[in-house]
């Protein structure tokens, strides 16, 4: 597979990439993160192997990702429209301003009108809400971003971090309305974090939404560089949102390692091979402070987990899903009653004998 085996997102005719590369680590304004120069150098290395598909928001770096972006484009005005420039809304970066951020009509469309002028271009072609507001009214913001489409401002929409049920009341709402579609959604999903699958993901498969995982290697967890013997005990990523691993993580950490030795890979390119191959993700989010990172990433497109790897990994880092999937577990035996229904046997329920 290469960056160029492009997929397509969700229930629309846009193509993208395997890998989308993230740029939350460009500009170093928040005491991480790439120089420009680097950010550069990993956007034009991703665009040079066929990759198409980038992702930004508004608040990385405080818009300073979006200017980079901009700057990159701008100086290479030909490349513009054969990308899948996307960004998100919510974040608010005007301190003291209680419609700076958020999902209403003011904010939307003032952080689109600010996010275009950093990154330098008249339209984008997928528009993220970012986060979550109890608050949302839904048919107030999937309105406005009816009409950012109508306008010719944005090409999609696509939702991040939102619970399922959410997922579900602004996809439902915007199809009984003829509204814009979702088109995509954002989540943390990783073999450190799979809880998505009790909910969200089935929800995306369910209404022809593609499934882009953030953070596929827990913020560097399972890049290979740690292991149970070589622990660390400090927090990454962003004021601290990814802990240490416990003693159950480094279960999985472990068997990424060994499966990495096996193959002759980094641990990075089995764990991103690894949820790139998992049933509902279209294309997994990978992001690089340098080039050397970017390079070891992208790897992982050349990487064939056999179906015992697979499977042991699978296991080992089988996550605890919330109700009601435990108690949908004998669904089948209960319906069915040893009967075969899809190419799937059930077996009978042990206290059913029948009438």
């Amino acid at each position: 597979m290469s960056l160029d085996s492009y997929v397509t997102l969700g229930r629309s005719g846009l193509r993208v990439s395997p890998f989308t590369l993230g740029t939350m680590t460009f500009g170093e304004d928040f005491g991480w993160g790439s120089s420009p120069e680097v950010s550069a150098d990993i956007l034009a290395a991703y665009l040079d192997r066929g990759g198409n598909s980038l992702d930004t928001a508004n608040i990385y770096t405080a818009g300073h990702s979006e200017r980079i972006i901009g700057d990159y484009f701008a100086a290479n005005p030909a490349k513009r429209d054969g990308v899948v420039l996307a960004t998100k809304f919510f974040g608010n970066l005007r301190p003291g301003d209680p419609n700076g951020g958020g999902v209403g009509r003011k904010a939307i469309i003032q952080q689109l009108e600010n996010s275009l002028r950093r990154l330098r271009t008249d339209y984008l072609d997928l528009y993220w809400l970012h986060n979550y507001d109890p608050r949302m009214p839904v048919e107030e913001t999937m309105r406005t971003l009816d009409d950012l489409v109508t306008a010719g401002k944005i090409r999609y929409v696509g939702l991040s971090d939102l619970p399922a049920w959410r997922v579900a009341e602004l996809a439902v709402t915007a199809k009984f309305r003829s509204w814009v579609p979702i088109t995509a959604l954002q989540l943390e999903y990783s073999l450190l974090e799979r809880t998505s699958e009790g909910e969200l993901i089935p929800a995306a498969q369910e209404l022809g939404i593609g499934v882009l995982p953030w953070s596929p290697l827990k913020n560097g967890f399972l890049s290979g560089k740690y292991a149970s013997s070589r622990p660390t005990t400090a927090a990454r990523g962003n004021h601290g949102y990814f802990q240490p691993p416990t003693a159950a993580e480094y279960v999985v950490i472990d068997a990424v390692n060994e499966v990495a030795a096996e193959l002759g890979v980094s641990g990075a390119a089995v764990a991103l091979s690894w949820a790139q191959g998992r049933p509902g993700i279209t294309s997994t989010i990978i992001g690089a402070r340098t080039l050397e990172q970017f390079t070891a990433n992208v790897a992982a497109l050349d990487v064939t987990l056999s179906e015992e790897q697979r499977s042991r990994l699978d296991k080992v880092s089988e996550p605890t899903l919330d109700f009601p999937h435990s108690a949908h577990a004998h669904a089948g035996m209960i319906q069915f009653a040893g009967t075969t229904v899809d190419g799937v046997s059930y077996p009978a329920h042990p206290a059913l004998t029948g009438e």
